[in-house]
């Protein structure tokens, strides 16, 4: 059977940060009495794998349709490095409250302790609260003990780098990288495929389902002062704007009021649109779909080698791919 532009049934998380702006901004189907943190759009975590929503492949999940099409869907190279894991996580987050303080580890220590992948990720900021804050990195440089001193005297906020916070900013966040999201943040999260995140300050919430990891932490943490975390550009109409380019992954923007092509042949990956304005009619092989602010959309590599992106009077998309 023949691919075609793929969506997915969203997993929501209920976590104690977690708010209603899933809801009310991004039109997900959730319930108004519970704090759903994140969204998960497309997911080849164990246990949390997507389903596909759309066509006649409605039902299967990701992993399923690796095994079937290998390199088909996500790329010779990607399929070759990767097997029947996707590579990728993509979510939306709702912090109605501040996340924990956190870091992750990078490849090498996350197959080491935990026979999983590390976690670079970057956030796309959507919809930003007056006064909202991100916490990336240190505010100068710093060390093991130090650290460990602020965290005993609940003071860590002030050896940290925080960032005033306006929607459409982005921010990569490197393996290793301290960080925290604020409250009243609404943020799309590309990430590498992983769930190992080592808690290091939880704002003396002390819950038990919720351990600090400050053992673990303190060997991957870079003790340096933030720098390049922040990606600012100017924003252009109907064209790319690169914003990360990693070993993991590439995100451009797309802010678009007329039709543009886009041919990612010589990516030898799949692409993944997620509407963060407005809506959009995406067609790749003869098959259009159509792609909703709060919506995320797979196309296959098979595909990826013309598409052509027709907003509907406006969107604003974040394309992303490996390579």
């Amino acid at each position: 059977m023949k691919l075609y532009p793929l969506k997915f049934k969203p997993v929501f998380k209920e976590i104690v940060w977690g708010g209603s702006k899933l809801r009310s901004i991004l039109g997900k189907d959730v319930a108004a009495d519970k704090r759903i943190g994140e969204s998960w759009e497309l997911s080849g975590v164990k246990g949390n794998l997507s389903v596909v929503t759309n066509g006649y492949l409605k039902g299967n999940n990701i992993q399923e349709l690796i095994e079937v099409y290998m390199g088909e869907l996500v790329g010779e190279k990607v399929y070759e490095q990767f097997g029947q894991e996707f590579p990728l996580l993509i979510k939306f987050i709702d912090a109605n409250e501040p996340l924990s303080v956190q870091v992750h580890p990078d490849d090498a220590t996350a197959a080491q302790r935990h026979h999983a992948y590390g976690k670079t990720e970057m956030w796309y900021v959507l919809d930003a609260e007056p006064g909202a804050e991100l916490i990336v990195g240190f505010g100068r440089e710093t060390n093991l003990g130090e650290v460990l001193e602020h965290i005993k005297s609940n003071t860590l906020k002030d050896i940290l780098n925080v960032e005033k916070v306006k929607s459409g900013e982005s921010y990569f966040i490197p393996a290793g990288c301290i960080h925290a999201i604020g409250k009243g943040l609404l943020i799309a999260e590309i990430q590498q495929t992983s769930d190992v995140t080592y808690r290091v300050y939880d704002w003396g919430r002390n819950l038990p389902n919720r351990p600090l990891h400050i053992d673990l932490s303190m060997d991957v943490i870079c003790y340096h002062a933030a720098q390049g975390h922040k990606v600012e550009l100017p924003q252009t109409l109907n064209r790319p704007e690169q914003l990360v380019a990693c070993p993991y992954f590439t995100t451009n923007k797309l802010t678009l009021t007329d039709s543009v092509s886009r041919c990612y042949r010589e990516m030898d990956s799949f692409v993944v649109y997620i509407c963060t304005g407005g809506a959009a009619t995406v067609t790749c092989g003869n098959q259009p779909e159509n792609i909703a602010v709060g919506e995320t959309l797979l196309i296959p590599a098979s595909l990826a080698g013309e598409v052509l992106v027709k907003p509907q009077e406006r969107a604003e998309l974040l394309e992303v791919y490996i390579g």
